[in-house]
C-alpha cells in the first residue's frame, strides 16, 4: 500500500497565499502523475493540478496563474503553490498519484487538507 499525506492547509485571509504538500509513503512503488482535486461544500470534487514525472503540467482553466504545482522526484512529494486566494477557494483539498506498486498500475488519494479562505 502507498499511503498519502496533504499538510498546509489552513486559514488565511483573501488574498494570501498557501503551499500544500503532499509526500508518497510505502514500499516497492513508483509515483507516476501526481496532482491536487478539491471539492467545496455542495460541489462535485475537481481537478486543480496535475504534473507528470517530466514535470509536465495541466491545470483548470479557472486557476491558471494562481496556482502552481511542482514536484519533488526523489522525495516523492508534490506542491501546490496558492496566491491570491479568493473565498472561491475554500475547500478541502485532495492529493492523487498514479502509481506502480509491485509491478502493477494503482492510484492513491490522501485523506484531504481542508483550505478556508476569509476575513
Amino acid at each position: 500500500q502507498v499511503q498519502l499525506a496533504e499538510s498546509g492547509g489552513g486559514l488565511v485571509q483573501p488574498g494570501g497565499s498557501l503551499t500544500l504538500s503532499c509526500k508518497a509513503s510505502g514500499s516497492n512503488f513508483l509515483v507516476y502523475e501526481m496532482g491536487w482535486h478539491r471539492q467545496a461544500p455542495g460541489k462535485q470534487r475537481e481537478l486543480v493540478a496535475v504534473i507528470s514525472r517530466n514535470s509536465s503540467t495541466k491545470y483548470a482553466d479557472s486557476l491558471k496563474g494562481r496556482f502552481a504545482i511542482s514536484r519533488d522526484l526523489a522525495a516523492d512529494t508534490v506542491y501546490l503553490r496558492m496566491n491570491s486566494l479568493k473565498p472561491e477557494d475554500t475547500a478541502v483539498y485532495y492529493c492523487h498519484a498514479d502509481l506502480i506498486v509491485g509491478g502493477r498500475p494503482g492510484a492513491s488519494w490522501g485523506q484531504g487538507t481542508q483550505v478556508t479562505v476569509s476575513s
